[in-house]
């Protein structure tokens, strides 16, 4: 099987939906999913919700920086720093390079803001996808992919808002929007 690279973006709502529906149905036929989150907490109830399905292993989001403009720089540091050996302990684990099996799909929840935010090095996460194993399939979430990371896709789609309740004062809903 050749694994392929999947980027889902765009500024309306679904991105991370998709991603766990591609992870939960790739789990459902047998495939080992190995899921990474970039500028989320473990607040989410996705979170609980796959620590139940069989095939998928979630890594733990165990620090919480805050929203990106209101950080320092000593504070965007160290979130680059997080989220870097977030990236390689990740990439490590589904190609197999740290000693175990390895994994048949990668999923990189926000990956693409991250790259944007400067928290993790966008020439590393392409280089990551072009030498990537054959058989690892690997999504990718967030607003904003660059050139370089679309050309790097296979499939790229495109979440767009056509009216969303924030608009209209309502925050974001447990259990719906995490």
């Amino acid at each position: 099987m050749t694994g392929l690279i999947h980027i889902y973006h765009g500024d309306g709502k679904g991105k991370t939906t998709a991603a766990i529906g591609s992870a939960v149905r790739a789990a459902g036929r047998g495939k080992r999913v190995l899921i990474a989150r970039f500028l989320k907490t473990d607040d989410s109830g996705e979170v609980t919700g796959l620590a139940h399905v069989p095939g998928i292993t979630l890594l733990p989001c165990d620090r919480n920086f805050g929203f990106s403009w209101e950080m320092s720089a000593v504070q965007r540091k160290a979130a680059a720093v997080y989220y870097d050996n977030l990236l390689r302990m990740a990439w490590e684990m589904a190609a197999g390079l740290d000693g175990g099996p390895g994994y048949d799909m990668l999923v990189l929840d926000e990956v693409i803001g991250a790259c944007g935010l400067g928290f993790v090095r966008e020439d590393m996460v392409i280089g990551k996808l072009r030498s990537k194993p054959d058989g690892l399939e690997v999504v990718m979430t967030g607003r904003g992919p660059s050139d370089g990371l679309m050309e790097c896709a296979d499939y790229i789609t495109e979440m767009v808002m056509g009216r969303h309740p924030f608009e209209r004062g309502i925050p974001a809903r447990e259990g719906i929007e995490y």
